[in-house]
């Protein structure tokens, strides 16, 4: 009989509608003891986003159905966009009196996670540490950056790794092979279904309201930064669509006047502008295109869970070769289009070859990238969870 994994205090800087699902499935299919400890109380209270551009609060239920309580954070600027955003001095007490046998962190940028990792070491609880980093487009860092990371990886019993570039971070960094678990990312496979009736013909009401009908749609969903690349990619599509094609946007950012601003000089082209669309809205949002583009340069986009989300739909992917999932889920020829971002013209190139590409080519992206997603569900990343703990005996 395997031994019973320790009791697992989880710290998260807030509920995220990728990670609760998943603590779902975790608390009703595994005989997991765990509680999920959050800093603040960003997505289920209506705050600003700041590069949304919006204030909202998600629409799915992101507490309900696993243990969880929040800890008082008293930063003057709460988030995750500085060190101090998580400031939560009573996070060791409460993990102290629920008494785990191991604790795990969501990254380790914050304020609040170097006090648990601290004192954990100083009472000899194990610790494992989940994050998403990797190093495309930027290389390893300097050497004194690098020297402090090796000592804080040190301080962890297990790694979970997400994919293969976030595991060539690590390795790069010295973590030892035997503490790395693969634990890939993922994401509620049930609500993104292709078959689910309703979104399609939510799909097909917004092709028509948008005067789409017919078209090869290409879509982008998310943040309008400059990391996600959005004018490019709006550029490269006016240098290579013909009438047939169209361009939807949907999402909020500060590159949105710019992306409009543009928009109105082309007024022949087919691009059309959809506000943010909370959680429950983007499945229709993705059934409504024939691919998605990610063309996210740098270390900004450290894994890209849209394209999971749009895999499981059947839409295949275009992204950029410094997106953190290409390496796994989006190999050129196979299961979408890859595009060198140290190439200014590959954008305009692939981008042409995907609107052009005939529909059996699209069947046959389809087919393999759904083969492909199969194995990145909550299964999956469970699996490698409970391996780490149960290296910690």
């Amino acid at each position: 009989m395997s031994a019973r994994p320790p009791r697992l205090a989880i710290v998260l800087s807030h509920p995220v509608q990728y990670y609760s699902p998943w603590f779902r499935w975790l608390r009703a299919h595994t005989a997991l003891d765990f509680r999920v400890f959050y800093l603040w109380e960003f997505g289920v209270s209506a705050q600003r986003d700041p590069q949304f551009g919006t204030t909202f609060q998600w629409d799915v239920d992101l507490l309900g159905g696993y243990e969880s309580e929040f800890v008082p954070n008293r930063a003057r600027s709460p988030g995750t966009h500085h060190f101090r955003g998580l400031d939560n001095p009573a996070l060791t007490a409460r993990l102290a009196a629920w008494r785990p046998g191991a604790v795990l962190l969501f990254g380790y940028n914050w304020l609040s996670h170097q006090r648990v990792l601290w004192w954990a070491r100083r009472r000899g609880l194990p610790l494992l540490l989940r994050g998403d980093s990797h190093l495309l487009g930027r290389g390893a860092p300097p050497w004194p950056q690098r020297t402090l990371l090796r000592l804080l990886f040190r301080q962890f019993s297990a790694i979970t790794y997400v994919g293969q570039a976030n595991r060539d971070y690590y390795t790069a960094l010295g973590v030892p092979a035997q503490k790395l678990f693969f634990a890939p990312h993922s994401v509620d496979n049930t609500r993104f279904d292709p078959a689910a009736a309703g979104n399609s013909r939510t799909a097909a009401a917004l092709r028509e309201q948008l005067g789409l009908s017919g078209k090869r749609v290409v879509l982008f969903a998310g943040k309008f930064t400059p990391g996600k690349q959005p004018v490019e990619l709006l550029r490269a599509f006016l240098t290579v669509a013909t009438p047939d094609d169209a361009l939807v946007f949907v999402g909020d950012g500060a590159e949105k006047t710019r992306l409009e601003e543009i928009a109105r000089a082309h007024p022949a082209a087919h691009v059309r502008f959809l506000p943010f669309a909370n959680q429950s809205e983007m499945p229709a949002r993705y059934l409504l295109a024939d691919f998605f583009a990610l063309p996210s340069r740098g270390s900004y986009e450290t894994w890209g869970l849209a394209v999971n989300e749009a895999m499981h739909l059947g839409i295949p992917c275009l992204v950029s070769d410094l997106v953190g999932c290409q390496r796994d889920l989006v190999l050129p020829g196979e299961t979408g289009w890859v595009f060198s971002a140290a190439d200014p013209a590959a954008l305009a190139t692939t981008l042409q070859q995907a609107l052009r590409a005939h529909s059996e080519e699209l069947a046959r992206l389809r087919r393999l990238g759904a083969a492909t997603i199969a194995r990145y569900t909550y299964e999956q990343t469970t699996a490698g969870l409970l391996q780490a703990l149960a290296s910690l005996t």
